[in-house]
């Protein structure tokens, strides 16, 4: 689920749609979590399918750690992808605003993470990279998990919204993280070696 103060809207004919906020969301806020509601696809059953299903699930899905697509229920599939994300994933399947976001600013995920099956040119942000690989997450969580942990302090001083979703072992670990009494698990457990499949 995506966060409440977050809506639909048309961003460009190159970009389709994306989501944006409409209140200030800092730093350290969760933004997205995953709920049951959201739809998971063993790529068994998505080979299984009509080619139109096929595509749809390409284009809106993640892949998690098993390889599996998961398609959200909510307006949170219309992310679009950044090299300067301003959301990161962590290892605990919810995402993080990793610095201040403001009313009318996108919400982004860097795609890299998501374990995509193909190599994508993305928008020029005039940044190094140009290029989405599948194994981006194996280059760069490094850079990753520091971002995160710059703001996962921040946690449990936000109100958070999407609180209610989190079982209560989850949300006392990440109270565990918060304080410095756990380590911060590594993005890097997200990754799907498709070469391996």
């Amino acid at each position: 689920m995506i966060h409440p103060d977050t809506e639909l809207r048309f961003i460009s004919s190159e970009m389709g749609y994306g989501v944006v906020a409409t209140q200030f969301i800092p730093a350290g806020t969760i933004t997205w979590v995953l709920d049951k509601l959201d739809r998971e696809f063993t790529s068994m059953e998505v080979q299984q399918m009509d080619p139109t299903y096929q595509t749809i699930l390409e284009t809106y899905c993640f892949r998690n750690n098993m390889g599996n697509y998961v398609l959200c229920w909510d307006h949170s599939r219309f992310v679009n992808h950044s090299f300067n994300s301003n959301c990161m994933s962590t290892a605990y399947d919810f995402e993080i605003a990793i610095r201040n976001i403001y009313p009318g600013e996108q919400l982004t995920d860097d795609y890299g993470y998501l374990n995509i099956s193909e190599p994508f040119m993305a928008v020029d942000e005039g940044t190094s990279r140009k290029i989405v690989y599948p194994d981006d997450l194996l280059k760069y969580h490094g850079v990753w998990d520091n971002k995160v942990k710059k703001v996962f302090g921040n946690i449990t001083k936000l109100q958070q919204p999407l609180r209610p979703l989190f079982k209560k072992e989850l949300w006392e670990k990440i109270e565990g993280i918060a304080k410095g009494k756990e380590e911060l698990d590594s993005i890097l457990t997200n990754f799907y070696d498709q070469n391996s499949a």
